[in-house]
């Protein structure tokens, strides 16, 4: 991974924000995400994509779900700049991570948005 691709794609507000939800919680759906953010479900989509091609996030399905999660191949450079991030964006984070938390726990928020 390359460091410039690497910043490019974090430079957008939508893109650093939902990475650092991602790294708060170890993993996220788009239904989440667009709780979280308060976005349309296309919108974090396109974002998501464009961190997957970044080589920044990996996915797993679940029937017709799919769940995000920081790449295993993210170099730890990669990871202290996303951990600093996390204490730079802390005030916005926190709020996303409010909104997060109304759905509930994990598996509420399964039932809520991912069966």
């Amino acid at each position: 991974m390359e460091t410039i691709p690497f910043l490019k794609c974090l430079s957008d507000p939508t893109r650093l924000m939902s990475t650092l939800l991602i790294r708060s919680e170890g993993e996220l759906c788009v239904c989440e995400l667009t709780e979280a953010l308060e976005m349309s479900q296309p919108k974090i989509s396109r974002h998501l994509a464009q961190l997957r091609e970044c080589q920044l996030l990996q996915d797993r399905r679940q029937g017709q779900w799919i769940f995000y999660s920081l790449s295993d191949a993210l170099p730890s450079w990669g990871h202290h700049i996303i951990d600093a991030a996390l204490i730079a964006q802390a005030r916005e984070l926190n709020e996303a991570l409010t909104r997060l938390q109304r759905m509930g726990d994990r598996p509420a928020r399964t039932e809520r948005c991912c069966e």
